[in-house]
């Protein structure tokens, strides 16, 4: 199925195909259409770019970007969105963006790069709050309170943002991209921690996925029109298997962002007939830590029978989170009504290191009786030792019990091996959410 259109109403410029991949050329044409019709000519435009968690072949839209604005602009800068995630080296930088050595003095002469720098207060600058009221609407009445929006405050310093960065299926907001780069791509703690708390009010099981305005887009779109600066979108869809090209949108975040997610619907759900009674997650290197590739574990949930169980394959991760490590090992993992239903126990600590709690988790029931019931059981094949997984809440296996070539090939006795786990969904046919 291929979506094509060039939208002269609303300056939607976009073309895709589930069936097939974008050729340099038309990826070229595209983003000039995008670009010449941008009113920017002497003016400052700050590059909003997404860290190496995500898949894309950004050293190419980098490249043409470049060169349809370097001679056009008075400034063109890169901010790297973080949300809470570690600097990059500028080894990686490098490599994210497909520099070669000496290009930062010629080709991309005057260009800066900045990481987001989420820990420093001084980083952000209000634009605003979102009231109760709000919140409360939007939510349906999971949650009931105001949030203060801040931003980097780079946002404000420049007359355009231009978003670049690919959608998939999400846990906390359903599909990635558009403004989510904002919020909580280069945002402050209040809104990253109020947007993932509700989705996992919601929990990921039933929001991962969805198309639409779900209500945890409906608060970053509502946290992004209080940002005064004008803003385009340059919206990926990223083949699995290749890293190529399915689909590209250009346009403002909300249009843009909704057709490359009904594209991204297409090439990033599988659906699957029966559940599996163990699901093999091998983790990619590109995710460093749990915190990042947890994604192994969601990405999978909805395919895996009650009682059964996820192994996340990362024999090179050793750590739980370099930035949120002493909050996870002070609260552990659970589901989400461990903490609803003992709230005055744990509302002090970071939301938004709640919810990725109960995402890894999965769903489940708690009670003071019964305690703590999961649906089925998650265990990590890491570099993490069995003292710190039980201490954490959660199962343990020593990779080097685990020869992934004797796991594969072996659905028909419910057993399912997932390679590059993390960026396709896997749900079962009867629960398509978005029919």
């Amino acid at each position: 199925m291929e979506t094509k259109f060039i939208d002269r109403s609303t300056s939607i410029y976009g073309t895709g195909s589930s069936a097939r991949f974008l050729d340099d050329s038309e990826v070229t044409a595209l983003i000039h259409a995008g670009m010449a019709s941008l009113d920017i000519d002497g003016r400052r435009v700050l590059l909003i770019v997404p860290d190496g968690t995500r898949t894309a072949p950004l050293p190419l839209l980098f490249r043409c970007i470049h060169t349809e604005l370097a001679s056009r602009v008075a400034a063109l800068d890169v901010l790297i969105a973080l949300g809470t995630h570690q600097p990059m080296t500028a080894a990686q930088i490098d490599r994210h963006l497909g520099v070669l050595p000496g290009e930062w003095q010629t080709v991309f002469r005057g260009v800066r790069v900045f990481n987001h720098q989420w820990d420093d207060p001084a980083t952000f600058v209000s634009v605003g709050e979102i009231t109760t009221a709000e919140i409360e609407s939007l939510s349906g009445g999971l949650l009931s309170a105001s949030v203060e929006v801040r931003i980097n405050r780079k946002a404000l310093e420049y007359d355009l943002l231009l978003i670049c960065g690919p959608v998939f299926p999400h846990e906390v907001v359903g599909f990635s991209g558009g403004n989510k780069y904002l919020f909580p791509g280069i945002s402050g703690r209040e809104v990253i921690d109020v947007s993932h708390w509700l989705g996992a009010l919601l929990t990921s099981y039933a929001i991962i996925g969805k198309l639409g305005v779900t209500p945890v887009r409906h608060l970053i779109d509502r946290a992004a029109a209080l940002i005064p600066t004008p803003k385009q979108y340059v919206a990926a869809v990223v083949a699995p298997d290749h890293g190529r090209l399915c689909g590209l949108f250009i346009g403002a975040p909300e249009e843009a962002w909704k057709a490359a997610a009904h594209l991204s619907a297409q090439v990033h759900i599988r659906y699957i007939e029966q559940p599996f009674q163990q699901v093999l997650s091998i983790v990619p290197g590109m995710y460093q830590d749990m915190w990042t590739a947890a994604k192994g574990m969601y990405k999978v949930e909805p395919i895996v029978a009650d009682g059964g169980e996820v192994i996340i394959y990362a024999p090179h991760i050793t750590e739980f989170s370099v930035t949120h490590g002493a909050t996870l090992a002070a609260i552990g993992y659970h589901v989400r009504d461990y903490f609803v239903k003992q709230w005055d126990r744990f509302c002090h600590y970071p939301w938004g290191v709640l919810a990725h709690s109960t995402h890894l988790a999965g769903v489940g029931t708690y009670d003071p009786v019964d305690g703590e019931q999961r649906r089925i059981r998650v265990t990590l094949a890491t570099g993490i030792s069995p003292e710190r997984c039980i201490a954490h809440h959660i199962g343990y296996r020593d990779p080097a019990t685990i020869d992934v070539a004797a796991w594969a090939g072996r659905e028909s006795e419910g057993v399912l091996v997932v390679p590059k786990a993390g960026e396709i969904l896997y749900r079962l046919r009867h629960t398509n959410v978005n029919e």
